[in-house]
């Protein structure tokens, strides 16, 4: 295990740009009702994003399929790890009446690990972006896959449902996957994203800071990435969940933020998200018309 530099506590506390409304208002009220009458999972709840006041409030969520137990433990994910129950298979028609209810224009759609499952959940992927489409054609999607490690096939079946962009989150630089994703590799997730693009999608991914990468190491991500035909980067801000989660080394400033956009897009990249706040999703209506 590779150690990690004490770091004083005036580094680690957390920065005025960093602070957030509560989610409030009749918008967020709605959307949190309807999530909750249809018994759905979602990663705003899960993850404790800190966008979910801004993005409920707007009428939008990210929802999230295959169950909240994750068969993963990486050290920066609040969502529980263990054993999952079996998937519920009406969980596509639920998904898409929730969406077409709300009204959503842009949906994200992600999901817990399942490595159990020996298509790795494929098939409920492909059902549920078919049954959004079906229900609300107008509605553009995004899915937000996990590893499949390495079982094309399965991958090949989550992706061909129509959406119009899939992402797969690297999280963290290649050195620190050992320590934030001990069950994922660098390489094989570059080569799930090079798959993706050969398969004419829109490609997408994040990467968290804060969890002591070096600059340097964050230009070579964007190298590896641009190089295996990545479209669209979301950097932000890493926020520990819990003190038994993996602790915050840095907070990144503002400015270094919109450095390192400047950078992604001199290496290649179409399109960067990045600041603070931002998160898998954020703004994810703006990626779509990102050029293939």
């Amino acid at each position: 295990m590779i150690e990690l530099p004490v770091i004083s506590s005036e580094k680690t506390r957390k920065p005025d740009w960093l602070r957030v409304k509560l989610p409030v208002g009749e918008s967020y009220r709605k959307v949190r009702q309807l999530v909750d009458d249809h018994k759905l999972h979602t990663i705003c709840q899960s993850g404790n994003c800190p966008n979910m006041g801004e993005c409920w409030g707007a009428g939008t969520a990210t929802f999230m399929i295959l169950g909240n137990v994750c068969t993963r433990s990486c050290s920066f994910c609040a969502v529980a790890t263990g054993r999952p129950n079996e998937y519920d298979i009406d969980e596509p028609r639920r998904v898409a009446e929730a969406i077409k209810l709300m009204g959503v224009k842009h949906a994200v759609i992600t999901s817990v690990n399942r490595d159990e499952l020996k298509d790795r959940g494929a098939e409920i992927w492909y059902q549920t972006v078919i049954q959004v489409k079906e229900l609300s054609p107008e509605t553009t999607i995004e899915t937000l896959i996990p590893d499949v490690k390495g079982n094309w096939d399965a991958l090949y079946r989550m992706i061909e449902g129509g959406q119009e962009v899939v992402s797969h989150n690297m999280e963290t630089v290649e050195r620190l996957y050992r320590n934030v994703r001990p069950q994922a590799k660098y390489i094989r997730s570059l080569e799930q994203i090079k798959r993706t693009k050969e398969q004419g999608k829109r490609t997408k991914s994040g990467i968290m800071l804060g969890f002591g990468e070096t600059p340097d190491e964050i230009y070579k991500a964007m190298d590896d990435l641009a190089a295996h035909g990545l479209d669209i980067l979301t950097l932000g801000q890493y926020l520990q969940p819990t003190k038994m989660h993996h602790e915050v080394i840095e907070f990144i400033r503002p400015e270094q933020f919109a450095h390192y956009k400047e950078e992604g897009l001199k290496r290649g990249l179409k399109y960067v998200e990045s600041g603070p706040l931002v998160r898998s999703s954020y703004h994810a209506e703006r990626h779509v018309n990102v050029p293939i």
